[in-house]
């Protein structure tokens, strides 16, 4: 367990890394931008070898990775000629693009490897009921276990998330289901009973329930080279969404920070995933991208998020945040993250010695 969960998170963290600096690199050199390094990890450097001006390098420690453009730095001496390649001389709007490309890449990863997924094909659950609660709404219309639910007020349905979505948003509204019953088909009227739930945050919400639950039937889904590029735009959407929501929720205190992890729980869960196989291994994969792509825009110095921040202000203000400015909020970001890596392995410690 401990081999696959070690060579499953060095994978599952190589491809993210690369795939982010591969954004910097690729619209760094269709910029006209000089690249001198490309780096998979930090630290010391294991193995390297340069090709034109860039030095293409894999360092001891895989937690992150960097592409170092020619005159980055303002301390940096070049010659007239590299002044014209340098990082600093180029506009503000493709030093964004630059910077921007990082994260951008992890989003089409993501769009990319859902709609592969999505192409293979997916196993959904069918609108099969699995059981019907007692003193349950489905149970008073005559509901029975091994009902096929195959319509609601006329519209067909063949998934549970598409059943389950219905009924949540009736309002409480008398509805006509067609239920299929031994190669039989008739018409059952149920009244959905509003229930206090709880959604993925731990938030009690209301919704509307009819007393049934989801059996263990599932068909594969696949879907044909167009749809499933849609879908894979539509789930890293939804994903995204949820991973901004998630971090608002725990600014709010709804969500405890203690539900944070880091590499210790990543390498756990990636080697769980790599058990389960190679697509749903993908698809956590994908998932991690996306929270890779959002973490890195937020408005933090030293982050993505933090550089293109300064260079939105230098847009409205029309100069550039002053050197030293900029350089004692990085170290401010630098310190910050570092305690947000200290207490993302203390909570993945804390849980290991909890289980």
């Amino acid at each position: 367990m401990m081999g696959i969960s070690i060579v499953s998170v060095i994978i599952l963290l190589g491809v993210l890394i690369f795939v982010h600096e591969l954004g910097h690199f690729l619209i760094a050199k269709w910029s006209g931008v000089g690249v001198l390094k490309f780096s998979l990890g930090f630290g010391p450097k294991l193995v390297g070898r340069k090709f034109g001006e860039t030095e293409y390098v894999v360092s001891i420690i895989p937690l992150g990775g960097y592409v170092k453009l020619l005159g980055e730095s303002e301390e940096d001496e070049l010659s007239p000629e590299d002044e014209e390649r340098s990082f600093q001389k180029q506009s503000v709007l493709k030093r964004m693009g630059i910077v921007a490309a990082g994260p951008l890449f992890n989003f089409l990863f993501a769009i990319i490897a859902f709609s592969l997924i999505y192409s293979v094909g997916v196993p959904v659950s069918t609108s099969k009921v699995g059981s019907v609660l007692e003193k349950s709404a489905a149970l008073r219309a005559g509901i029975l276990k091994g009902d096929r639910i195959i319509g609601i007020d006329g519209k067909d349905v063949s998934r549970w998330a598409e059943l389950v979505d219905i009924i949540s948003k009736s309002n409480g509204r008398q509805m006509k289901l067609t239920i299929d019953r031994n190669n039989k088909v008739h018409d059952i009227y149920v009244m959905p009973e509003t229930v206090k739930v709880k959604n993925i945050f731990g938030e009690e919400i209301q919704s509307c329930k009819i007393g049934i639950a989801i059996s263990s039937e599932t068909i594969i889904e696949r879907l044909n080279p167009f749809l499933a590029l849609v879908e894979g735009v539509d789930r890293t959407w939804w994903f995204t969404k949820l991973t901004f929501l998630t971090i608002v929720k725990i600014v709010q205190r709804v969500v405890s920070p203690k539900t944070l992890g880091g590499p210790i729980l990543i390498a756990q869960m990636s080697g769980e995933y790599a058990k389960q196989g190679l697509i749903p291994f993908i698809f956590f994969m994908s998932v991690l991208s996306i929270n890779l792509g959002v973490l890195n825009l937020l408005p933090i110095p030293v982050l993505d998020g933090g550089h293109l921040f300064f260079y939105l202000i230098e847009i409205i203000t029309g100069k550039e945040i002053n050197v030293k400015w900029r350089e004692m909020s990085q170290q401010l970001g630098f310190f910050l993250l570092i305690l947000l890596m200290i207490f993302v392995f203390y909570n993945d410690i804390i849980r290991i010695l909890g289980n």
